[in-house]
């Protein structure tokens, strides 16, 4: 039977000619301008620079330093400042890394980008869309002012530039080792190392903004090696002065004020060594007509010695092409997880896109040699788990981990351990639920972390310290959760800290401390305490326990007590007790008239909106509670409309932000036919796939596979079922079911089959 599958795979890609990184659009999503999203939030943020798969170097064009623009890059925008070889992605709060700019330049030397005209002009350059270009592991444009034409690719842990100049007497390359997405470093060192190579290190604290602009307490040092094909003949260093007292954040640094500070900065002509809180390094040369010049780049974050070693294992030649295609390799690699069949070309882009956005983070941050950066601030070496870093959770814990489960199982495990680990280096006893290189940031709610144990251990991916990782869930509810007052006041924080008690209450019970699993269990159950049966919904409460006045607005009200939503789309994420939910509500028929109507006045689009808002996570889980409610078939109807409508083979192909993978996850483990309401079970979802075959690589030649017979655009709704060939009457999957290599067979059909599923 497998072996007359097998053939299937060849099918999604290589019988037609394509591999799945042909279907990988970088584009998609690659945008943070809030005029086109039509809210503070703005759309994607992806970046469209080269990567591989979980790896530490990103080679990406920056065009614009500031504001909420985490990415570094936005379509939209007509200048690129530089190139960075460090990058978040989908995510707001301003951003962080960019580190590393490297932009190729000609004529006279400039030190500032160039976004205050009246300044400088600048070294950022105009560049040509026509000719931009962005595939899996690699990116290419033309800047217009200098006729360079730039090539980025990357390894795991390195990145390489292929610059094509024009005939030129002043060619150059210049590197701001300041530059920093959302603010700046704050002191940088750099080294010359032979005729062709620099060595040194970038040091990003929160006095120079970043991450949550200083509020999320970013604190890393980027280590790099940069070798030239060129040698290094005719160099030197621009070194501003920073006055003592001189803020750096984001709103400083974007000042024309500051850029001022920066154009001022001494031309220093060939150093050997030297540091400074504002520095750059440049070499210029001479270049015929279509020169090409080559920058690979070392990266690390324990070690100058670590990025060394990076760059010799990885990229040790000239070969640019050969990079680049071991690079697609690797992402051919990583998406042949999953291999689908059926849909379009736009279909099967936006879908392998997907994947491609779900293998970006959480990335691995161990050097060649096992040096990885300690939260004590010591260099680790590696010890049965892969170090990893950020970690978005409360975004990620919903879809982004229940995929990696199945597809990616340790780096669920590897998550574990690092922010395991975290917690012991810091002396902090809990878990944070928004790492980021080990910054305990506090960003957003909840204890994601928890999430994710409980779930890892229900899925039986135990790789970690039981006991260690129980006593920092426990911790961490007990620091931040509804505790003996039986609420938190806002409505996000106390619907989401009872389903991570409750978590906890599973996790407590499965390792036998009974008394623990019935104090969480019963908190699990303090949502309660928000639910007013006189409005017949949740209201948060003051400080005196009251409930709050009820808006105008009712329920529809944003930020009524809810983060980034409303009480109407917080209150369905009641994901461990729907039958109590339902209880409150009045009733199964009552629920569903009201979860109806939730969807039925969504619009088309699915952007920002007060309704099934899928730009946000609070309601990612709610198509899937019909299957609950006993209607699958609405679930089925709702999912394959939300994949239609809300996902695109565009630039604004994401309604809302990508957060680090979240976005993109829902739509893979949903077009595929199945997702979670409540990880911490072993329970999925099934619904009507979007593929005629879906099949997900469980294991050594082992396949989970999903095949949905007469497929179209008209037949949404499940007729019937098999799994294993056998009549499957329910309407979910379970984890060890989807590991053993099953197959599950969909029968769908243009009208509801309201007898299936429903028992």
């Amino acid at each position: 039977m497998l072996a007359a599958l097998l053939p299937c795979v060849a099918l999604l890609s290589v019988s037609s000619g394509f591999e799945p990184a042909d279907y990988v659009n970088p584009f998609i999503g690659a945008s943070t301008s809030t005029a086109k999203a039509g809210v503070l939030h703005g759309l994607g943020k992806t970046f469209p620079g080269a990567t591989t798969p979980f790896g530490m170097v990103q080679v990406n064009p920056n065009t614009i330093t500031g504001g909420d623009n985490g990415p570094g890059y936005s379509y939209e925008m007509e200048h690129i400042e530089g190139f960075a070889f460090t990058q978040m992605s989908g995510i707001g709060w301003y951003g962080d890394l960019g580190n590393f700019l490297v932009t190729p330049t000609t004529g006279e030397l400039q030190v500032v980008a160039g976004r205050h005209g009246e300044v400088a002009r600048g070294y950022r350059s105009r560049y040509d869309k026509q000719s931009e270009v962005a595939e899996a592991g690699y990116y290419a444009a033309t800047l217009t002012d200098y006729d360079v034409r730039v090539e980025a690719t990357a390894a795991p842990r390195a990145g390489m530039l292929r610059l094509t100049y024009p005939e030129h007497q002043q060619s150059r390359v210049q590197i701001d080792l300041a530059h920093r997405t959302g603010g700046t470093s704050t002191h940088q060192s750099v080294r010359v190392v032979g005729d062709n190579a620099i060595e040194g290190a970038i040091r990003c604290t929160p006095d120079g903004g970043g991450w949550g602009n200083g509020d999320g307490h970013a604190d890393y040092t980027v280590y790099y090696r940069a070798e030239f094909s060129k040698p290094l003949a005719n160099f030197g260093v621009w070194k501003a002065t920073i006055p003592a007292g001189q803020s750096r954040r984001r709103e400083a640094i974007e000042s024309a004020a500051y850029d001022k500070l920066i154009a001022a900065a001494e031309i220093l002509d060939k150093p050997e060594a030297i540091e400074g809180d504002h520095l750059g390094f440049f070499t210029e040369f001479a270049t015929d007509e279509g020169e090409q010049v080559l920058v690979k780049v070392g990266i690390s974050y324990a070690s100058v010695d670590g990025a060394r070693a990076n760059l010799a294992a990885e990229i040790p030649g000239w070969d640019f092409d050969q990079q680049r295609q071991a690079a697609r390799g690797l992402w051919n690699d990583a998406l042949s997880r999953v291999a689908i069949a059926g849909g379009s070309d736009d279909q099967r882009t936006i879908f392998y896109t997907a994947l491609y956005h779900t293998m970006i983070d959480p990335r691995a941050i161990v050097d060649v040699d096992g040096g990885y950066p300690g939260g004590d601030g010591k260099r680790h070496t590696a010890h049965g788990f892969t170090k990893r870093t950020i970690f978005s959770g409360w975004d990620v814990f919903r879809s982004q981990f229940p995929l990696q489960s199945i597809i990616n199982p340790s780096v669920v495990t590897d998550t574990i351990n690092s922010l395991i680990e975290l917690a012991d280096d810091t002396g902090r006893d809990y878990l944070e639920r928004w790492e980021m290189l080990n910054a305990y940031s506090g960003c957003m709610l909840g204890n994601p972390a928890v999430v994710v144990i409980a779930d890892a251990y229900a899925k039986g991916l135990r790789d970690f310290d039981l006991e260690r990782a129980y006593e920092l869930c426990r911790d961490s509810v007990e620091r931040d959760g509804n505790g003996q007052r039986g609420h938190a006041g806002g409505i996000s924080h106390t619907l989401e800290f009872a389903y991570t008690e409750w978590c906890l209450s599973q996790l407590a019970d499965a390792l036998g401390h009974d008394a623990d699993a019935r104090l969480y269990a019963e908190r699990a159950q303090s949502y309660r305490n928000l639910f007013d049966p006189r409005v017949g919904w949740f209201r948060p409460r003051g400080g005196n326990g009251d409930f709050q006045p009820w808006p105008a607005k009712g329920r529809l009200q944003q930020d009524y007590g809810s983060v980034e939503s409303n009480p109407y789309q917080q209150g369905w994420f009641v994901p461990h007790d729907l039958d109590g939910l339902v209880g409150l509500l009045g009733g199964r028929a009552a629920a569903l008239a009201d979860l109806e109507s939730f969807f039925d006045n969504t619009p088309s689009d699915f952007r920002w909106n007060d309704y099934y808002n899928h730009a946000n996570e609070p309601v990612h889980h709610v198509p899937f509670l019909f299957n609950v409610l006993g209607k699958p078939w609405l679930t089925q109807r709702w999912t394959r409309t939300i994949c239609d409508q809300a996902y695109h083979n565009s630039v604004e192909g994401l309604v809302g932000n990508e957060d680090v993978g979240q976005m993109s996850a829902w739509y893979v483990l949903a077009s595929c036919g199945m997702h979670p309401i409540t990880p911490g079970t072993t329970r999925y979802e099934v619904t009507s796939p979007a593929w005629g075959e879906a099949r997900l690589r469980v294991g050594d030649d082992k396949f989970f596979t999903v095949t949905a017979h007469n497929q179209s655009p008209e037949n949404l709704y499940i007729q019937s079922a098999k799994l294993d060939g056998k009549p499957l009457g329910r309407c979910w999957i379970d984890y060890p079911e989807i590991m053993s290599g099953a197959t599950l067979e969909l029968e769908l059909g243009p009208e509801p089959n309201e007898a299936w599923g429903t028992r």
